[in-house]
């Protein structure tokens, strides 16, 4: 999801001019970025539907404890949805654990508009599951490799001493707490947290993912049992995939909050054209 600011173009002080702000590959791994996630978050949540609990450590069965579980009551006359965390129950029926699929209750962890497919079939939802993984994988392998050879990376997102210094930090989240967005030349660099929040989805995240994806994969097992040892257990792996996907769909969701806050249309032309209109500063602005 990272946008790279390609050097700034002359222009007149004091009149808003387009610069060129995202090259022809940042744009396309963009965008099949956002397909490929949004096909592997609906056909997970199908394969979570399989069995909506989460355990820690080598074993899970429907008699093992469960520290998260997504379900139902068992008297569907009297439809209940329910999230347990820790031992706590919140009641979610009508969204999770008891939905509405085709005018009848049905248990389910997630309801069918939220599910690839939409109906309850695992082999399905495995299978899309998987072909889009390789795919995203390949996407972002083609980005990172595109990022330091063109040298994006070093150039936009390499996080220096002045980003990390506090007071820079704090005035940052001040900043965007109270909707004030950068401008001007600011506006063609990533600030600080922008930084720390695109390498910590690619450098923490997106691997982290992928890895616990395959330690639940036997036959990864079989060639990698390290991984089972890293991760404790093919469920504690399931686990950490599970709440790591979570923390990505958080990412996206306050990604697309700032682009409709920052200026959705000056945002949306950026990722489409690449080119971004910035108001230069200067005498008679």
């Amino acid at each position: 999801m990272s946008h790279e600011i390609i050097g700034p173009q002359p222009a007149s002080a004091g009149k808003t001019v387009l610069t060129r702000r995202h090259s022809a590959v940042t744009r396309l791994t963009h965008w099949l970025n956002a397909l490929f996630l949004g096909v592997l978050l609906t056909s997970g949540l199908q394969i979570f539907n399989a069995y909506p609990r989460l355990h820690w450590g080598q074993y899970g069965a429907d008699a093992d404890p469960a520290f998260l579980e997504i379900g139902a009551g068992a008297d569907l006359a009297k439809p209940h949805g329910f999230i347990t965390v820790a031992g706590a129950s919140v009641s979610t029926t009508g969204v999770l654990g008891v939905s509405k699929a085709d005018g009848e209750w049905t248990p389910r962890a997630f309801p069918s508009w939220l599910t690839l497919p939409s109906y309850q079939d695992l082999a399905q939802g495995r299978r899309w599951h998987f072909f889009f993984a390789w795919l995203f994988v390949i996407n972002g392998l083609f980005y990172l490799g595109y990022g330091v050879a063109s040298g994006h990376l070093r150039r936009d997102l390499a996080i220096g001493r002045k980003d990390l210094a506090p007071r820079n930090i704090w005035r940052e989240i001040v900043d965007h707490a109270r909707l004030r967005f950068p401008s001007g030349e600011e506006a063609r660099r990533y600030n600080a947290l922008q930084k720390l929040a695109y390498v910590g989805v690619i450098a923490s995240l997106l691997p982290l993912m992928a890895l616990t994806g395959l330690t639940m994969s036997p036959g990864v097992n079989a060639a990698f049992p390290v991984l089972l040892d890293i991760f404790g257990g093919r469920q504690s792996a399931r686990t950490i995939h599970f709440f790591t996907a979570s923390l990505l769909v958080a990412f996206v969701f306050v990604h697309i909050a700032m682009v409709v806050l920052s200026g959705p249309w000056n945002n949306m032309r950026s990722m489409i054209t690449g080119r971004y209109a910035i108001r230069q500063e200067g005498p008679g602005a």
